[in-house]
């Protein structure tokens, strides 16, 4: 999984675990991140969850896109918390849904974060919907921001098509029922290692790696 070049590699070695707080209480998501970021920067990036800060309220979702959600997670969480923070706001895009769930993927069913009941949603309205017409793709824009008020985004397509049924236990969210383009198994059915390989989540986190570590090593 890694892409950063070399002089970025040993610049990162100057990052004493420097901490990093991931806009998100989401677990699966946690590991994830975890997993990708250790996977570019081993033993670098000390990545922890906004459940550690009891008194930090999540802050409500108003962009109309997945850039300006992503923006809007990060900078409240570096501010609120005075570390750096990095979020992303991602979601399934169904072709023949005109784009949805979209950036309301999460509630899609009406309760944030019931996977099976937006899983089940989105199976329902595709029920008569034909394979040649469910395809999808899910989009990630990571978004990083420093207390300071700098800030970067990366966005990451994983391009595929809706299953009629759920298959796998892996992952979380949609993918039981998201089959990656060129595949035959589900995202569900990917060991995690496969799947941030081709992932959108795994896309932006290569892309935004460099400039995490490089704006961490700009705090000494």
């Amino acid at each position: 999984l890694c892409n950063i070049d070399q002089t970025t590699k040993r610049s990162s070695l100057k990052i004493v675990q420097q901490k990093l707080v991931l806009a998100t209480r989401n677990k699966g998501k946690l590991v994830e991140f975890r997993r990708i970021l250790d996977s570019l920067a081993p033993g670098e990036i000390n990545l922890v969850g906004v459940d550690e800060f009891a008194d930090l309220v999540d802050v409500e979702e108003t962009g109309a896109t997945f850039e300006e959600n992503a923006l809007l997670k990060a900078r409240y969480t570096a501010s609120a918390t005075g570390l750096p923070a990095i979020s992303d706001d991602s979601g399934l895009c169904v072709d023949f849904l005109n784009g949805d769930p979209g950036i309301y993927s999460a509630r899609w069913a009406g309760t944030h974060g019931n996977d099976q009941a937006n899983l089940e949603k989105l199976l329902l309205e595709l029920k008569d919907v034909g394979d040649d017409k469910r395809t999808a793709h899910f989009t990630c824009v990571a978004a990083l921001a420093m207390p300071d008020g700098r800030s970067h985004v990366e966005e990451g397509l994983f391009h595929g098509h809706i299953l009629h049924a759920a298959v796998g236990q892996e992952g979380f969210g949609y993918d039981p029922i998201f089959q990656p383009l060129g595949m035959s198994i589900s995202s569900a059915q990917m060991s995690p290692q496969e799947k941030d390989a081709i992932s959108h989540r795994g896309k932006a986190l290569r892309l935004i790696a460099p400039h995490v570590i490089q704006m961490l090593r700009s705090l000494g």
